[in-house]
């Protein structure tokens, strides 16, 4: 991603000096000493003022968020969720955190969940469908909320990469009961590590808030007459990371700005090669930009471009088939089922069979894809420096 931390600044260090000077690092209680400071509360505030949701919830990272929307909307032990092969690996760890299984189904050319293999895909276990928008842009987004809503299941999006991107006028992260969000070292809008959730249901959101902080009902001042509604555990950011975020995200328009000039400025020049076809955005105008990502012929032609980018000196370019964080072909751990406990879903007896699963669209789609990342500090000489670069390169392949 386009990290935030490229244009840190005087506002992110104001931010973090009226924390310094209250001594008051915890988001909750000590009110009068934080002196009318509440970094991680403004910050959820102006979040869902953005985003035109009633609720947000910032935690510590977006693990944390997924782990707190599945518990939110009751999903768990033996129930399914439905996932994309091509994320961050903390989308499958959440759902089997929450005791549930994993059940993966093909993407399409949007580098997202395909709508009609996530119909195929549902059975009488299935409770949740899990989207992740990314890259920047969105999925088939209208496509899955109608198959959920036909099918009476639960749409909870992944939204980590696509902080900023909109459907159609609407938020991304907004389509479904609950939608998460990222700000960790290299997102868009970083806390330095965090991440958020957001509802429209006042409910499910009083769930969320308690359950990321002990089952704390957060009534009262100063946690002195708080209650324990329900069990939970501990998701909480501080005050350091919130008030670091809460900076960022009053530049979010500027950094849209700057990315998608960029990214136009390069698909432009990248679109005199006949070999590429670029991924399909349902919503160009709602594309946050953080990647350009495209395809070419086949994974042979594929790998030696990756290569002779490198060689020319293109840095930030992503070949996800080898990856070892995006794509599960790498995910030797979910293969095996190693882990340090026995998860619940282990007791079921009827896992998946991850280590022989053949994804074959998937595949396809991912050992053609290159995607290139689009940084915020960029100057002009940069951009056009690249461009005859990347130009060098594809003129000897095509």
């Amino acid at each position: 991603q386009m990290p935030g931390f490229e244009i840190f600044g005087d506002e992110e260090r104001k931010e973090v000096q009226d924390v310094l000077e209250t001594g008051v690092l915890f988001r909750y209680g000590f009110d009068a000493a934080r002196k009318g400071h509440w970094k991680a509360r403004t910050f959820e505030e102006e979040l869902a003022k953005r985003l035109g949701v009633k609720r947000c919830h910032l935690c510590s990272s977006v693990t944390s968020a997924l782990s707190i929307a599945l518990t939110s909307c009751g999903i768990g032990a033996g129930d399914e969720v439905i996932i994309p092969p091509f994320t961050f690996v903390a989308t499958m760890e959440a759902v089997l955190l929450a005791g549930a299984i994993p059940v993966f189904a093909e993407i399409d050319d949007t580098l997202c969940l395909d709508p009609g293999a996530v119909r195929n895909a549902i059975t009488k276990r299935t409770k949740a469908v899990l989207p992740v928008h990314m890259c920047g842009s969105m999925a088939r987004i209208d496509e899955l909320v109608a198959v959920c809503a036909s099918n009476g299941i639960t749409l909870i999006e992944d939204a980590c990469q696509a902080l900023g991107a909109t459907f159609h006028g609407k938020a991304v992260g907004t389509f479904g009961r609950v939608g998460c969000f990222s700000f960790d070292p290299v997102k868009t809008v970083t806390c330095g590590e965090g991440g958020a959730l957001v509802t429209d249901e006042e409910e499910l959101y009083r769930s969320a808030d308690a359950y990321s902080d002990h089952g704390h009902d957060h009534v009262g001042n100063d946690r002195g007459l708080e209650g324990h509604p329900i069990l939970g555990s501990n998701y909480r950011i501080s005050e350091l990371n919130a008030a670091v975020g809460l900076a960022q995200l009053r530049k979010l328009d500027s950094m849209l700005e700057r990315q998608r000039k960029h990214k136009k400025q390069l698909k432009d020049a990248l679109s005199q090669c006949p070999a590429i076809r670029f991924r399909t955005i349902p919503d160009e105008t709602g594309d946050s930009a953080t990647f350009l990502s495209f395809f070419l012929p086949d994974e042979e032609k594929t790998r030696a471009v990756v290569k002779g980018l490198g060689e020319a000196g293109v840095d930030g370019v992503f070949y996800w088939y080898d990856n070892n964080w995006h794509y599960i072909r790498k995910w030797e751990h979910l293969k095996g089922m190693k882990t340090a406990a026995t998860l619940a879903a282990d007791k079921l007896g009827d896992l998946p069979d991850y280590a022989n699963l053949q994804l074959p669209q998937s595949d396809g789609i991912i050992s053609r894809t290159i995607s290139m990342l689009i940084k915020l500090s960029w100057t002009e000489q940069d951009v056009s420096e690249r461009i005859e670069k990347m130009n060098g390169v594809l003129n000897k392949f095509f």
